[in-house]
């Protein structure tokens, strides 16, 4: 199964520095650039493209498979171009410089292929335009190469960024956590004045973090990691959702964190913290998505050693009543050692449809603990 990156450069971020413009996003450095006219040199003064190339080398020394979406030109072709590596294009339109338009329309595009994480070279400015481009709604991953870097949703270097792509491709543990987007204001920042602003948070990649805050003894407890796992479910239920429960020891925590006694090996049916329906067959749970209005989730876990999410001992779960949930509306629950006892094998899906089956499969986040998240793959 290929890692579908999104890869979107920004040519100017980090050429204000050099210039002793405290920044790249004033309307002076991208006149400049036009000014210039001329695309490659515009490209040899960019540190955004050089330290982009550093990440996205290691892709090259790998045998895992990836797929990479990028922009024409300087904004992620010419890079892509120097190292041998395919890639699909989004657009045709080559510039040696971009604007914030740019940037957001190149991610909502990229968003829409689907891709299952978008890596980015630029700094805060950069940061900022994709975040209102697709908030929380894809994984981030920030190549530092501005001038400003106050930002969490960067890595350390440009060579941590490809070592954390091999790492998502080869089935690793890699966790997921919220980064802030945190810019300054450039013109106070000129005149010696530091404001810095928190416009929100993006979902952010990192080294997996194994057996925090459930260690016993060294190796992990399933009961308090289930616990774990239960506690922030619940924290984050909301009263207009509908919620599908299926079976196993995880969701079961989860129904008793609720106070509920749930169906251990079957479906249960809960709204606002009440069991609405328990045991529920596949005819019951159609029955209830059709006359019920509102959001509908389903949690699930996974079957220890065999590693499948759909298709083992919960076949309520049918391929019609996925679809009327949505596969945006799932969520896979986990303890980490479940993880780990598959020796980086992917999760499973087996519907019995097989086009539903690939359209499940991908990067998905796994709720692994409390406030603890990994991304893992899924394959039919």
């Amino acid at each position: 199964m290929a890692l579908k990156i999104g890869l979107i450069v920004n040519p100017l971020a980090g050429m204000g520095g050099s210039l002793g413009m405290k920044g790249s996003d004033s309307n002076d450095l991208r006149l400049l650039a036009i000014q210039q006219n001329q695309a490659k040199e515009v490209a040899a003064l960019s540190r955004s493209m050089g330290r982009a190339l550093r990440a996205f080398a290691l892709l090259t020394e790998t045998a895992s498979d990836f797929e990479i979406v990028t922009c024409s030109g300087a904004m992620g072709q010419w890079v892509l171009d120097k190292l041998g590596l395919d890639y699909q294009l989004i657009n045709e339109r080559r510039q040696a410089f971009s604007t914030a338009d740019n940037t957001q329309a190149a991610a909502i595009e990229m968003e829409s292929k689907p891709i299952d994480i978008l890596v980015f070279a630029g700094g805060d400015g950069t940061a900022r335009d994709i975040y209102d481009s697709i908030g929380q709604r894809i994984p981030v991953l920030g190549i530092p190469a501005g001038v400003k870097m106050h930002s969490g949703v960067f890595v350390v270097s440009p060579e941590a960024a490809g070592e954390l792509l091999i790492r998502l491709a080869t089935g690793g543990l890699v966790g997921l956590s919220m980064g802030e987007v945190r810019d300054i204001d450039e013109a106070a920042f000129q005149a010696g004045v530091v404001r810095s602003s928190f416009y929100g948070e993006m979902s952010v990649p990192g080294e997996g973090h194994y057996l925090q805050r459930t260690k016993i003894g060294g190796r992990e407890s399933p009961e308090l990691a289930a616990a774990d796992i239960a506690a922030w479910v619940v924290e984050d239920m909301e009263d207009h959702v509908t919620y599908l429960l299926g079976p196993g020891s995880t969701t079961a925590a989860i129904a008793a964190e609720l106070g509920l006694t749930g169906t251990l090996l079957g479906v249960d049916v809960i709204r606002r913290g009440e069991l609405i329906a328990a045991d529920a067959n596949e005819e019951i749970l159609l029955k209830f998505l059709g006359e019920t209005s509102g959001k509908t989730k389903i949690i699930v876990t996974v079957i220890p050693g065999q590693g499948h999410v759909f298709g083992r001992g919960n076949q309520q779960f049918s391929p019609a009543v996925i679809r009327a949930v949505g596969l945006d509306n799932i969520c896979i629950v986990a303890a980490k050692s479940k993880i780990t006892e598959l020796g980086r094998r992917p999760l499973l899906v087996d519907t019995n449809d097989r086009e539903l089956d690939l359209a499940l499969s991908g990067y998905r986040r796994v709720i692994t603990g409390y406030r603890d998240q990994i991304l893992y793959r899924v394959a039919a």
